[in-house]
């Protein structure tokens, strides 16, 4: 059977695998403006978590051919998961795992005080060697695009690698079905991707006033190959995925360190380790056409391809092998969807909702993170039935300690 359910447009088809879970109308309008415009390739797909977005449906994989649309993919630039199975098992883990978690927190900078300035509690206030190692190999490229575009060298991106961030970002500590323990993570590129997404958002548009008059949506303004801006936006949003990238790498040490000052058994880790992003741009071959692929809110699920799928806080989460569904553009969802705006989400459920719904998890229990509780997400399982043609599951994690920014 088609799992996907195929919608019509004024310009090409949607591809939603969203059997057995709810798209909303809002949704559903956003994916038919994006596969209204004339440089689409094929389709457009959907995938089960799809929902709402600023500039672009969260959820959605958009073929592009010789454009790219920086709203589509946003702001929080190779945002994405990084995910490591370790040696440990479960029965070694201590009975209160708030130290653990306290570890945790103290070992990377998370959350944002001070507007982000200095001082800020998610950022260093000095920045350590391998940070500025890393930092090193990319202020390079930095530097190439402040120079063509100078308002961007603002910010502390080297005191902000290898932190956290705060919103829907997280650091857990999971548990697989043969009691193994993991550590799994989720971030970006921090305020360095937020600069240069908005940034180059906003030049799109200008350049399409000049242009083109009648965009579906002025969000959805994008550079052609050839064009002014074009060559500089593929160049710096590429630099940003690798800062999100090495931003997870180091997360992962820091995070491996603070476990092992906790007391634990020695431990190590192995080949079961995945860093995938899930907002990002990537050129790929598809139907016989090389296209600019956007993966706002999915993962590339190639076949054989590891993949991260986390759910909502104190749910389930999954470790997947891709199928290479090419109908998907070989994308799989990036995690379980929201079915509620946060805003919604603090007026519906109380701590006592929260408290009940992460009973099993160490974390925070607070009005902070209200946004945030398993209810405010489509339930993860009916998302993972609705593309089983799409990735296959190889581990299955609960979270037993989550950190939240």
């Amino acid at each position: 059977m088609t799992r996907y359910i195929q919608y019509q447009s004024d310009g090409v088809p949607i591809k939603a695998w969203v059997r057995g879970v709810a798209i909303e109308d809002t949704a559903l309008r956003q994916l038919r403006n994006v596969a209204a415009l004339p440089i689409i390739h094929g389709w457009v797909a959907a995938m089960p978590d799809v929902h709402w977005g600023i500039g672009a449906t969260v959820g959605s994989v958009i073929p592009t051919k010789s454009a790219v649309i920086p709203a589509a993919v946003g702001v929080d630039i190779g945002c994405g998961m990084m995910a490591v199975r370790t040696s440990l098992t479960a029965s070694q883990l201590p009975d209160d795992l708030g130290g653990i978690r306290s570890a945790i927190e103290a070992a990377v900078p998370h959350g944002r005080t001070n507007g982000g300035g200095r001082g800020d509690k998610g950022s260093w206030d000095e920045v350590p060697n391998d940070v500025g190692q890393v930092w090193s190999q990319m202020e390079p490229g930095y530097r190439r695009i402040c120079t063509a575009h100078p308002k961007l060298d603002r910010g502390r991106s080297s005191g902000q690698l290898g932190t956290l961030g705060g919103g829907n970002h997280f650091l857990e500590l999971c548990i697989d079905e043969a009691q193994r323990v993991w550590v799994m993570l989720h971030s970006g590129s921090r305020g360095v991707g937020n600069r240069i997404g908005s940034y180059f958002i906003e030049l799109a548009k200008k350049d399409m006033s000049r242009h083109v008059k009648n965009l579906p949506d002025v969000n959805l303004s994008y550079f052609a190959e050839g064009s002014q801006h074009f060559d500089d936006y593929v160049f710096a949003v590429g630099w940003a995925q690798s800062y999100a990238k090495r931003n997870r790498e180091l997360m992962m040490q820091q995070t491996l360190s603070a476990l092992r000052g906790c007391g634990l058994p020695a431990f190590t880790t192995d080949e079961h380790a995945v860093n995938c992003h899930h907002n990002y741009v990537n050129k790929e071959l598809h139907y016989g056409a090389e296209v600019f692929v956007t993966r706002k809110g999915a993962v590339s699920a190639r076949l054989g391809e590891l993949g991260i799928i986390p759910g909502s806080m104190g749910a389930k989460s999954f470790i997947v092998r891709g199928l290479g569904n090419p109908e998907s553009f070989e994308s799989c969802s990036h995690g379980a969807g929201r079915i509620m705006s946060r805003s919604q989400a603090k007026k519906v459920f109380t701590l006592e909702d929260h408290a009940l719904a992460t009973a099993h998890v160490e974390c925070r229990k607070d009005h902070g993170v209200l946004d945030e509780t398993p209810g405010a997400y489509k339930p993860i399982d009916k998302v993972m039935e609705a593309q089983e043609d799409l990735v296959e599951v190889v581990h299955t994690l609960s979270q037993v300690v989550c950190v939240k920014g």
